[in-house]
């Protein structure tokens, strides 16, 4: 019998877990398989090309949504996606001792990552009709902040234990065949094992709002003609091109950049990498670097609270690629010092954090008005494939002319961020010229 009291349960018991769970599995899927694929020396060109398809279930999101509206409830979603999570992390960790272990694995993390997009969904539509409006306000930080949280853990926590295992005498000693391989499936199970958690946590933590009830008069044709309008409406807006040109070639050096990044760090000095072990790059990356990330993004959006994002709009741009120019000089210096090398990434990362303020406030402005919730899914859909397409040709671009190139290409590559800053028109968003 179900708790009466579930309708009205407090958000501090479920708003926290929930969007760490929605946080952990995006992180695994985008981040923590580069760094597993690297260390089971798989080629800079295939985890580049594979690992940037995973985004495709981020891009085309939008498009199924609509069926998580009427199929089901959202409670309901979110417990069947953790579960469906969970049994996607257990494929992994079972697959990684095979001999096809990146074909298998490859193929779990493809279920990952549509289940995890289907959970962003739920999620986020659970959480309108979960909390009152002044509840949905407050919580909007605590929300980011566990999101957060979740990434310092997949980048880092779950990054620096794999190192730790990898280089574990008790695993050297169990005789298994490729102790790196029985290092991350160790990892894969704890994950899975915590979505099991989850799972049952908020089987009996979500509350049940009356406004959370399977539609099961509501049909297709109703649905898909509100779907139609939606899209007619974002993509006939009056600048869609530089709106599009901008959404997709902001990012267009970081998004190479991220993806090698990881690499460039394990890779040994004689490969030109910097030859850091697993552990030193969950704690410098995934742990100091997410740290940086996060402060750059609060002092982002605190300052143009105050000035706006017209104003400082080149201020973004310039951060969010200049800083990047750090990895040059590590490429072509090769530093030992580990200090030195996490500074560089702090500086990378904190401009990273503050520059793309720039975007998130843009795609808000893009989707004001009608169908704002609609029009915002299609933006970041569409920034999910703006990272897709140039990841996938990443690691063939790196392999063809060594990391001290690449970085170079990828500052090249920012320049067509500062035309499309250039080109588009923010005045015609009634938000800003308040």
């Amino acid at each position: 019998m179900e708790n009466t009291n579930s309708k009205n349960r407090n958000p501090w018991l479920w708003i926290p877990s929930l969007y760490y769970a929605e946080g952990l599995p995006y992180i695994v899927v985008m981040i923590v398989s580069v760094v597993m694929y690297k260390r089971l020396n798989i080629s800079n060109t295939e985890i580049a090309f594979y690992t940037s398809w995973l985004y495709l279930p981020w891009v085309i999101k939008p498009f199924w949504s609509p069926l998580v509206e009427i199929l089901k409830n959202k409670r309901w979603w979110i417990i069947s996606m953790q579960l469906f999570i969970g049994a996607g992390l257990a494929g992994v960790a079972l697959t990684l001792p095979t001999s096809f272990f990146f074909k298998g694995t490859l193929a779990f993390f493809w279920l990952l990552a549509f289940g995890s997009a289907t959970h962003d969904i739920a999620i986020d539509g659970f959480y309108m009709m979960g909390l009152n409006e002044n509840q949905q306000t407050f919580f909007v930080g605590i929300r980011t902040t566990f999101y957060r949280i979740a990434m310092i853990t997949g980048q880092g926590i779950l990054i620096i234990l794999a190192g730790f295992l990898e280089e574990s005498v008790f695993l050297d000693n169990v005789g298994f065949g490729n102790q790196i391989s029985l290092a991350w499936a160790i990892i894969f199970c704890v994950i899975a094992f915590a979505f099991l958690i989850f799972a049952v946590y908020h089987k009996y933590i979500l509350p049940t709002p009356e406004e959370d009830k399977q539609e099961v008069f509501v049909g297709l044709k109703t649905i898909f003609s509100g779907f139609k309008e939606t899209i007619v409406t974002y993509f006939g807006k009056k600048e869609i091109w530089s709106i599009l040109g901008f959404l997709l070639l902001y990012r267009l050096g970081e998004s190479q950049l991220l993806k090698m990044l990881s690499p460039f760090l394990l890779d040994s000095t004689e490969t030109g990498g910097l030859g850091l072990t697993t552990k030193q790059v969950g704690v410098a990356y995934g742990t100091i670097g997410v740290i940086a990330l996060v402060v750059g993004g609060i002092l982002g959006g605190w300052i143009a609270s105050k000035m706006g994002l017209k104003r400082l709009l080149w201020i973004f741009v310039f951060s969010l690629n200049l800083p990047n120019l750090v990895y040059v000089y590590l490429a072509y210096v090769q530093p030992q010092s580990f200090v030195l090398i996490t500074s560089a990434i702090v500086i990378e990362q904190l401009g990273y954090g503050f520059g793309f303020t720039a975007y998130t406030l843009y795609m808000l402005f893009v989707s004001s008005g009608e169908h704002k919730t609609a029009h915002y899914a299609f933006s970041t859909g569409i920034m999910a494939l703006g990272m897709m397409l140039p990841g996938m040709i990443s690691g063939w671009v790196e392999e063809m002319i060594g990391y001290q190139h690449f970085f170079i290409w990828v500052m090249i590559c920012s320049i067509p961020g500062f035309i499309m800053a250039k080109i588009i028109c923010i005045d015609n968003f009634g938000v800003i010229k308040k």
